[in-house]
This record gives C-alpha cells, structure tokens and sequence, in this order.
C-alpha cells in the first residue's frame, strides 16, 4: 500500500522539524543565535490518468486526472537573519551590531570566519578577540596602560592613556555583509563561513549605507520566539503522531485483506 510508504516520508519529515525546533530551544541563550526552520516539498506524484489527456477522438480531454503522491521531502533548512533584542551588560568588551552585518574572525588555520556574537575580550598582547581566542580583524591592540576604552557606533575604537587628556584612537571595526546571508555555512561556536550561495563578503564601515551600527556594552540576544517554537513543536507532534497512525491503519487494512482471502 503506498499510504505505509507515504506516511513514513511524513515521519521522517516531522522528525527533521522538531529536530531543528529543539536545536532553536536548545540555543534560546546563545548571544546571536538566528533561529532555523526547516521547509518541506512534495514528492514526485505517480499519474494514472494524466490531467490534459484526450479521451475520444473528438477531442475530449481529462479535466482533472489520478495523479497521486508519494510523500515529502525535506527542502531546505533557512536561517531568520532578523534582529535579536541587545542586552545591556556593562562590558566594555561587549558589542552588539545593530542591523546588518557580522564580525570578521581570523581561525587558527588563517581562514576567515564572520560572526554576529560580541563577546570579545582581549589576549595576552592586548588585542581584541572571541572566546575562544581568534583574533578579531581587523586586528585591534588596546595598550596595557588603558585606563578607559570607548567603542564608537561607527566601529571607532578609542582609549585614554595616562597623563593625556585627549582620547587616542587604536583601530576601526569593520562589518561584512552578504548579499545572501542564509547561504553561509554555520560550523558551531557562533562562526559562519563564506559559501557560493552567500556570494563573497562585502566589507565596509559600520553606520554607512547598507551597514549596521556597533553597540558597546550590549550583546545580541538569540532571535527565538519561544512561544512560536512551542507552538511549532506540538504542531510537528501532532503531525508525527498523525502519521503513524495512518501507518497503523494501513496494516489494519492489510490485514483485513489477507483474513478475505483466507
């Protein structure tokens, strides 16, 4: 029976969303998590009697047809690029970017990688870096001596050194953005990589046209809405359950089948 078969597409389906609902839970405290959402297509359908077929020789034709499907399928799982709230924290190393935008990061391995995650502190040569330790580019040194350290909305980055009045300047953030930020490649601690889909990073000076702001002091919040995930959770639940049920009473079919032929 192809209703088993079916159904089964429709498990898997459902087991694939609330995979991806789980993992927007799992990450509803990660500071610039984007929350995913899995999209689905329709499988190939099998025609039996194809719409548009002529039925006489007078030119009659089928208005509607058999054509049945075999299911889903997984299409995509795409990213919602829109804006976490920022969070106040007080750090002076802590940033949020305010509308497009991410941070350039240097890996160990000397490739580049853009993040949206503001957490920065600084190494043991003074300069400004992730977590985990990878070099925010470009790269920023803030002096030993530094008593006060100011981060401009438009990437500036400043201190006051001891025994000068003025501020000195020590280095510019700057924001890369994408002309398909859904296409790049997320490989874990907050990283993205540039991919053919996402097309090539284009760099430029926060606050300019088309680039968004530095916040200092704030953090980007994960963008789930754990009411809708919720909400999408029981909604995948129900599917699930659903279609296993119709398994269930596919067999039940079967089986009344077989008792007839006894």
């Amino acid at each position: 029976m192809r209703s088993m078969n079916i159904a089964s597409t429709g498990m898997l389906a459902q087991q694939l969303n609330v995979e991806v609902i789980s993992n927007n839970i799992a990450n509803m405290n990660t500071t610039g998590y984007k929350a995913q959402r899995a999209e689905f297509q329709d499988l190939l359908y099998q025609n039996l009697e194809r719409p548009g077929a002529t039925t006489s020789t007078s030119g009659t034709i089928v208005p509607y047809g058999i054509q049945i499907g075999v299911g889903v399928k997984p299409a995509a799982v795409y990213r919602i690029t829109e804006q976490g709230n920022l969070n106040f924290t007080e750090n002076p190393y802590d940033i949020a970017i305010e509308g497009r935008g991410y941070l350039r990061v240097q890996t160990p391995t000397g490739s580049e990688a853009y993040t949206r995650a503001g957490a920065l502190g600084r190494s043991a040569e003074g300069q400004l870096v992730t977590p985990d330790g990878f070099l925010v580019q470009p790269g920023i040194a803030i002096p030993q001596d530094a008593t006060d350290v100011a981060i401009s909305a438009q990437g500036q980055v400043t201190v006051r050194l001891p025994g000068q009045t003025a501020p000195q300047q020590v280095g510019q953030l700057d924001l890369a953005i994408f002309v398909n930020e859904g296409g790049l490649e997320a490989t874990g601690d907050n990283l993205f990589y540039e991919t053919a889909a996402s097309g090539p990073a284009i760099v430029g000076q926060p606050g300019t046209q088309g680039y968004g702001q530095i916040r200092q002091g704030f953090l980007e919040t994960a963008n789930v809405n754990p009411v809708a995930e919720i909400t999408s959770l029981i909604t995948a639940q129900r599917a699930y359950e659903m279609n296993a049920k119709v398994i269930s009473a596919s067999d039940e079919m079967m089986s009344m089948a077989s008792r007839l032929r006894g």
